[in-house]
């Protein structure tokens, strides 16, 4: 058992790191202590470990390939990826797409598609006000894009499409109450 001088606790020896130059072998601050230290220490200044990790990536140039070869090839990278541009992109989570997408049954909320994976429905938000409304697949999301978010320019090519195609008037019925339920959401 050692007392440790910083925070005063007794602990067994395996709560310090080893030392050689102390006479019992071990440091006189815990592991605990001693990572706090370290960290606040690299939040007060950066520069010197950053510094020696780029040196060392410098000086082992296949050691890095391999290590962000590994990266891509579990998936972690991917999954990292779409944090950073959810978070970035939206300010939202991966946690919180996912709550998304549950809400919505796991379908674009248009057209009822399911994605093709995990990651290909759309966030859909007003370019005005950045709200989010929900999630589109890819079609759907750009649709509204092009028609510019403007409810009475959709309504005009659902007329358009059912005055060419009267087998198409019962689709554009439903094409109109999709569009109301997007508008209204």
């Amino acid at each position: 058992m050692k007392t440790c001088v910083k925070c005063g606790e007794t602990k067994p020896l395996d709560a310090f790191y080893r030392m050689a130059g102390m006479r019992d072998g071990y440091r006189n601050d815990c592991k605990a202590c001693n990572l706090a230290a370290k960290a606040q220490r690299h939040r007060e200044n950066p520069g010197p470990a950053r510094e020696r990790v780029r040196a060392w990536q410098l000086a082992n140039p296949d050691k890095v390939r391999a290590k962000q070869a590994e990266y891509r090839a579990t998936g972690r990278k991917r999954v990292a990826d779409r944090r950073s541009y959810l978070k970035r992109k939206y300010g939202i989570t991966l946690e919180q797409y996912d709550e998304l997408l549950a809400a919505q049954g796991g379908v674009c909320g248009i057209c009822g598609a399911a994605p093709r994976d995990d990651i290909s429905l759309h966030v859909d938000h007003d370019h005005g006000t950045g709200e989010r409304r929900g999630l589109l697949c890819f079609r759907c999301n750009n649709a509204l894009g092009d028609f510019a978010d403007d409810s009475e320019r959709l309504y005009a090519a659902v007329e358009y499409l059912a005055d060419h195609d009267p087998e198409q008037r019962a689709l554009a019925v439903i094409a109109r109450e999709r569009v109301r339920l997007l508008l209204a959401s």
